[in-house]
């Protein structure tokens, strides 16, 4: 049997911590294929991103289409888009691929602050990108831009996960690590709503701890397992990940990770 292929359309963070080459390291963790199209070069380190040049949309389509036509991808994860045009691109090409199920992880800031998509490509990646997504996984920062540049205080967290699902029409899952205390994380589909908790890790780099986790998400989808099943694994996985500390300059490259069993002690569930 060969493995799933999963895929990542995303920008390159040369310092190995996030984008692509986080998102690879995630996937032969799962012991996946793992395959890239590239939209964005970066310069960056986990302080800063010192700038960004984006691929021409349309090499990014010329590599989508190259890869698809030898690689049947059972799961996609998409990162960083950067402009209207690799937007637009890139959700063409999604549309004529429905039957793969799509993460999106709204890369709009970075974890130093700074910006990772144009203003003008705001608009098109709402009524475009997320409408086609299986389930998106913005922290609050993105999620304030989603919504308007609203504000997001931690009682209103419920509430603008659902309004992101009803305004987008597709499951959300809302990051609260940016919150004071421990972070609380909310899934909202039509059917439920998933509240997890788990204990904050401290004085660590947090540096594409975002990436990990939609890429996570994506491999267990990938795999057949429900959504509700994969967040819950791809929240642990993380979890597990910032616990052991495991850097990007590490030769462990997530080799002491489980793939997180959905009971796992680190994470508390409540359902409603």
């Amino acid at each position: 049997m060969h493995s799933p292929v999963v895929l990542s359309i995303a920008g390159s963070d040369p310092s190995g911590g996030a984008g692509i080459q986080a998102d690879l390291r995630v996937f032969a963790r799962h012991e996946l294929v793992g395959t890239t199209v590239i939209t964005a070069l970066t310069a960056q380190n986990p302080k800063t991103v010192a700038g960004v040049v984006g691929t021409p949309s349309e090499f990014v389509r010329l590599q989508l289409d190259t890869l698809a036509a030898t690689h049947p991808i059972h799961a996609i994860k998409v990162g960083m888009l950067w402009s209207v045009e690799c937007i637009i691109t890139v959700t063409d090409w999604l549309m004529t691929h429905s039957d793969i199920p799509v993460v999106v992880d709204p890369v709009m800031v970075s974890t130093s602050g700074s910006d990772l998509l144009n203003e003008d490509a705001i608009e098109i990646y709402r009524s475009r990108l997320l409408p086609r997504a299986q389930l998106a996984t913005p922290n609050l920062d993105e999620a304030a831009i989603l919504l308007g540049n609203t504000t997001i205080h931690p009682h209103q967290q419920r509430e603008c996960a659902h309004a992101l699902m009803n305004r987008f029409g597709c499951p959300f899952l809302l990051k609260g690590g940016h919150l004071p205390g421990d972070p609380v994380d909310v899934f909202v589909t039509t059917d439920s709503t998933q509240v997890y908790t788990h204990p904050r890790v401290t004085n660590i780099n947090t540096h594409g701890s975002g990436c990990i986790l939609s890429a996570a998400i994506c491999c267990q989808l990938a795999c057949g397992q429900s959504l509700a099943t994969a967040v819950t694994k791809g929240l642990n996985f993380v979890h597990d990940a910032l616990v052991k500390n495991i850097s990007p300059f590490s030769n462990e490259n997530f080799a002491g990770i489980e793939y997180a069993d959905p009971n796992s002690e680190h994470l508390t569930r409540l359902s409603e």
